[in-house]
């Protein structure tokens, strides 16, 4: 619907209310006499220009001081306005209207009577008196300000033609200042400045100050382009003629495919920014095609050579997000505890933040399968809010994986470097190297070696692939790298990255790990709800405890999965209802636990002690068996599939116990006419490693005294044949072995006290940690004595079979326990 006014009589000045409806306008200021288009969205704004058609079609027009506010206040709007009369009316279909508006006056707010449904203000209409011209200053002012505004048009200022001849017939000073602002193009602020100067001499001189400012920019704008053109002509006269070229070869019918990929390369290498050394080689290659047959086998070479150079992201980056606490949440959102991994990229955010230029961080995440060390590198990336590429270097053997082809072989490639950086398409990625402790080595080279380079910080802003023949800046990637174990590890190669160990995590963890990630990502790949599903916490406890063994969670996941499954099963069937899975019916979902407490836990036993291991999946309990078989040559039996260090230390344990055979009241006889097994169950597992000492010396104790090692207590640690224990590592995963075991005590080496500070102290609830120095303390702790009657029995019967005296015996039944073992060695 259009409705024109512009029949109508406008109104004078005099005829002008105190008060009107106020339009509040954006990106431009209204001048009076001036005539403009105003598009007009907004419900305020569309009800007030609804009240001024209906009654004298006057507004009150006012610019936001924000341009940004959709709502604006009083507070938001400037005082000094225009007053307008609507001239044409249009409602558009998109709702919105359309008017076509002429200023009559300036005036200033007085007050604020209305805001509710649109503005209504009282204003106080700001009337300037014609000022004659008769003073040599006013005409000198006048005339600069033209003279001003056609030395602009020259500099190539856009205005108006019809402005011009305008401003030649003004006189009135303060209209000539307004319509000059009102072209000029200039910001609002400035323009409101130019609005608010009541004076109109005052208001020329300021806009004289304008266009002299105006004259300054384009002109040294001007300078600018002439001097970027001098810099651009020889490439215009390249392109020209290379242009003209192509429209005579056209015209002839020469124009050859050749021809246009020689010009689409040199259009992708100019966009591509390349570093100098790089642009130059790329070039060089680039004429070597053009002068090629384009059906050689060189110029498929140079082909495939040029895609390469032109698809890596030599200057392409993506903006780090710098917000610390943004950074946090998202870490936190992704992964539970992992404490000194967040607080180690925090901390890289912090020191990026107040430095722009600095090397990535090489980082190498080590501990057991299913802990989360590789989504831990997507966390990373998104919370630097950086592309994510991963790289499994599992099985790796021929160097050129990494540092790429030369490019005569046939088949010739980069290495799966420049690959990931071409795959995340920006120079500064998060870079996951998994598996960096499987690279295997062979003929073709080491590529452990290889990655020396890649994760040096000194040496990689240079690094040059075989393939490329160039150097290529990769000190600005973040190179995460993973590993089950660091033995493996070239030493080399080890040293240059910064080791965060990510040990497995306790049965709490476990469950605070299920209840907030595992469970709610299980429902929604299986399409189940909480309508539809509820797991208790002393279910899931049982799935953790008895149907999974891990360090990680991935089997707990799979576990997890089976009943989601079976429950998908039961709705897409039709038995749709609420189904709470809990201890008593678990085993209709999971079968049968799959490990149970071992029965050497529910008693004290002689001759068999526990021990906690160390593997690659986490830490273990391990159970060392000690018999004695009379009638025997004195020999040592050893099976469970041990290595040559745990061996040595069974040798060595049986030596101590020997040479403290007096101390411990066995008959020194024992030794020859008795054979000695040890056994470590799970006899398929290979078992190795020094730190089961202690465990094996506490039960060949226990064998040969016949007093029963206590089942509530674990032990780890390296014996020498002087009796000192030795420290052990890989303390936090032993830990969380009792934990999942249901230990209660620890006999430690003294020397690992400073270890236990790196454990969470949640884990260390409900542990009781005995720190020993000799092999005596280990046994007054390990061992449980009997009552004297018992010891006298078992006594009285060594004697029967060639064992001790009657008077050794009651020597015997004298002495405590714990004086036994007091002295040591």
């Amino acid at each position: 619907m259009t409705e024109d006014t512009s029949d109508l009589p406008i109104p004078s000045i005099a005829q002008i209310p105190e008060e009107l409806p106020l339009l509040p306008v954006r990106d431009i200021v209204v001048f009076p006499y001036m005539v403009l288009p105003l598009f007009v969205g907004r419900d305020l704004s569309i009800k007030a220009i609804e009240a001024a058609l209906s009654s004298n079609r006057l507004l009150f027009l006012t610019t936001q001081k924000n341009q940004a506010t959709e709502q604006p206040a009083a507070e938001d709007l400037h005082q000094m306005g225009t007053v307008g009369v609507i001239m044409r009316m249009l409602k558009l279909p998109d709702e919105r209207i359309k008017i076509l508006v002429q200023g009559l006056t300036k005036a200033r707010i007085q007050d604020f009577t209305q805001s509710s449904p649109f503005f209504s203000v009282q204003i106080e209409t700001i009337t300037e008196e014609p000022v004659a011209i008769s003073s040599l200053e006013h005409e000198a002012i006048m005339r600069s300000a033209r003279e001003g505004l056609e030395k602009l048009l020259g500099l190539g200022k856009a205005i108006m033609p019809d402005v011009l001849t305008v401003i030649e017939n003004l006189n009135d000073p303060g209209r000539l200042a307004d319509i000059i602002a009102s072209n000029l193009g200039l910001n609002v602020d400035t323009t409101q400045e130019v609005l608010e100067i009541e004076d109109p001499l005052a208001r020329l001189r300021r806009v004289n100050e304008i266009l002299g400012k105006e004259q300054e920019v384009l002109s040294m704008q001007q300078k600018i382009q002439a001097e970027a053109k001098g810099e651009m002509d020889k490439t215009q006269r390249e392109y020209f003629l290379r242009e003209q070229l192509k429209a005579i070869q056209k015209e002839l019918g020469e124009l050859d495919d050749r021809t246009e990929e020689v010009a689409d390369f040199r259009h992708r290498i100019q966009e591509a920014t390349m570093p100098e050394k790089v642009l130059k080689e790329a070039e060089k290659q680039l004429k070597r095609l053009e002068k090629m047959h384009q059906d050689s086998a060189e110029a498929g070479t140079i082909r495939t050579y040029l895609e390469w150079l032109v698809e890596v992201p030599w200057s392409r980056r993506s903006t780090d997000n710098l917000d610390i606490g943004q950074a946090s949440k998202v870490l936190h959102e992704d992964h539970y505890d992992l404490e000194r991994v967040k607080e180690r990229i925090l901390e890289y955010l912090a020191v990026r933040k107040l430095k722009d230029k600095m090397k990535g961080p090489i980082l190498c995440f080590v501990g057991p399968p299913g802990v989360g060390k590789t989504s831990l590198g997507k966390s990373i990336a998104r919370a630097l809010g950086r592309e994510f590429v991963r790289m499994s270097l599992g099985g790796t053997r021929d160097e050129a994986e990494i540092r790429g082809h030369r490019r005569t072989y046939v088949g010739a490639l980069p290495g799966r470097i420049i690959q990931g950086l071409k795959q995340a398409g920006t120079i500064n990625p998060v870079f996951m190297l998994d598996e960096v402790d499987k690279i295997g080595m062979d003929f073709r080279g080491d590529p452990s070696a290889a990655l020396l380079e890649v994760l040096d910080p000194e040496q990689n802003n240079a690094f040059v692939d075989h393939y490329l023949g160039v150097p290529v800046d990769l000190s600005d990637i973040m190179f995460i790298t993973t590993a089950n174990v660091t033995d493996p590890i070239l030493s080399a190669l080890r040293d240059r990255m910064e080791i965060i160990e990510i040990p497995g995590y306790s049965e709490e963890e476990k469950l605070g790990i299920a209840q907030r990630y595992l469970i709610p990502r299980q429902l929604e790949e299986h399409g189940i709800t909480d309508q539809h599903f509820q797991l208790t916490d002393p279910g899931l406890a049982q799935v953790i405890s008895q149907y999974t063994k891990e360090a990680g969670v991935r089997n707990l996941e799979r576990e997890l999965a089976n009943i989601m499954r079976k429950i998908a099963r039961h709705i897409a069937e039709g038995r749709i209802k609420r189904y709470r899975v809990s201890p008593k019916n678990l085993h209709q979902y999971l079968g049968v636990p799959k490990f149970l407490p071992e029965q050497e836990q529910e008693k004290d036993e002689v001759g068999v002690s526990t021990g906690l291991a160390w593997t690659e999946t986490g830490g273990d309990v391990l159970y060392v068996e000690a018999s004695a078989i009379k009638k025997g040559k004195g020999q040592l039996t050893l099976t469970g599939h041990l290595g040559e260090v745990m061996k040595e230390s069974a040798h060595a344990a049986l030596s101590y116990i020997r040479s403290q055979g007096t101390r411990l009241r066995i008959d020194p006889s024992l030794f020859s006419k008795q054979d000695i097994h040890i056994h470590v169950p799970a006899g398929a597992i290979p078992k190795d490693g020094p730190s089961a000492g202690i465990t094996i010396a506490t039960a060949l104790a226990s064998c040969l005294t016949q007093l029963p090692v206590k089942r509530d207590i674990a032990m780890t640690g390296e014996i020498t044949l002087r009796g000192r224990i030795l420290p052990i590592g890989g303390l936090k995963e032993k830990v969380l072995a009792a934990k999942r075991a249901h230990i209660q005590s620890i006999i430690l080496p003294k020397r690992n006290k400073k270890d236990l500070e790196d454990i969470p102290k949640h884990l260390l609830k409900g542990l009781q940690f005995i720190l020993v120095d000799t092999m005596s303390d280990v046994l007054n702790n390990a061992l449980r004595s009997r009552s004297r009657q018992k010891v006298k029995t078992r006594t009285i019967r060594s004697q029967t079979s060639s064992g001790p005296s009657k008077k050794v015996a009651a020597s015997i039944a004298r002495t405590p326990l714990r004086q036994k073992f007091a002295k040591g060695s």
